[in-house]
């Protein structure tokens, strides 16, 4: 592993507390948290799921002793969402944690509970909360950066590709929030003087008409934006760009892991531990209403070096230089 942090102080703002902060945490109360997301339910042994449970740990909870998890996952199914909500107020949870914009938006429509939402996208663009500073209502969380962050993956595409012309774009067209990410990628390779090949897809039979448009009209390489339908089809996308030998970028460093070319995103660690002291806070009195909307600040670059020679790319040395995470 190479360890290089590139730090992106964004500050959403000062967080207002509710007069409710002052009053203590009772340590020996056992707090229930629910977890929803439109996927298969996180598991503690994901990714995320080992995220969060490090970051509230960090916040002083701990499962089986002050901290219970009641995990729910629509399978892919968004009409289920809304049952889920309910099962998870029937639970007893003090608050909800949910991942991608669909289950945020079936939390906030479904409970008052206090809701903390990541992997949403844009929250103000997609109507979630009034705006970043203020969100209003029950719910508050992790914001996206899309557009701040594409220029920066598409200038690490164009280290594997210096000739970059034109950048195929995956997303999940169903889901409002992915298409605003979408929309933000693609206005950031416009300025760029990159053209965009667009690749709207809501379900997994649609991937292979992804694949045949790229081969009508072949890109010079692929950006994936992420949510659980584009995961679930990542291995598909994967094996295309091995076979036409095209630079890849993702999202989050776990796809690298899983046989991605590259990622450059926002850390989970860091996400999932800010994610956890909202919850932290709400839980000790805080109203999600008043604590604004937080972004990244942490933000890493990983490249699967096996990845790379199974496509016939040499790793620049530059490229290699700037990564926090080497896959070998």
């Amino acid at each position: 592993m190479i360890n290089r942090r590139e730090l992106i102080t964004i500050i959403a703002g000062a967080a207002v507390v509710s007069p409710f902060a002052a009053v203590a945490q009772n340590a020996s109360k056992a707090y229930r948290v629910g977890v929803l997301n439109e996927g298969a339910p996180i598991i503690d042994s994901s990714p995320f799921g080992k995220a969060l449970i490090r970051g509230l740990a960090q916040a002083g909870y701990t499962l089986g002793k002050n901290l219970a998890i009641e995990r729910r996952g629509a399978g892919g199914h968004k009409d289920r969402l809304p049952q889920l909500v309910i099962e998870l107020v029937a639970s007893k949870v003090d608050v909800i944690v949910t991942s991608g914009y669909p289950a945020a938006l079936a939390a906030k429509q479904g409970t008052t509970l206090p809701v903390v939402s990541i992997q949403s996208g844009d929250p103000v663009g997609t109507g979630l909360v009034a705006s970043l500073a203020r969100p209003g209502g029950n719910l508050t969380g992790i914001s996206d950066v899309s557009a701040e962050l594409t220029p920066k993956r598409l200038e690490l595409l164009k280290q594997f590709a210096p000739n970059l012309r034109r950048v195929a774009m995956l997303w999940n067209a169903d889901n409002l929030g992915m298409t605003l990410r979408y929309r933000a990628a693609e206005a950031g390779a416009k300025a760029l003087g990159i053209s965009v090949q667009p690749l709207g897809v809501r379900e997994p039979s649609d991937f292979e008409e992804a694949f045949r448009a790229m081969n009508r009209n072949m890109p010079d390489a692929i950006l994936m934006v992420t949510d659980f339908l584009t995961i679930l089809n990542r291995k598909p996308v994967f094996e295309f760009a091995a076979a036409h030998r095209l630079p890849a970028m993702y999202e989050f460093a776990f796809l690298v892991h899983d046989g991605g070319l590259m990622s450059y995103g926002p850390d989970d660690n860091e996400s999932f531990g800010r994610v956890a002291a909202l919850v932290d806070r709400i839980l000790k009195g805080a109203a999600p209403a008043e604590l604004p909307f937080e972004q990244p600040t942490k933000f890493d670059l990983v490249i699967n070096l096996k990845t790379a020679k199974t496509l016939g790319l040499t790793v620049p040395p530059l490229l290699l230089a700037q990564a926090d995470e080497i896959v070998e």
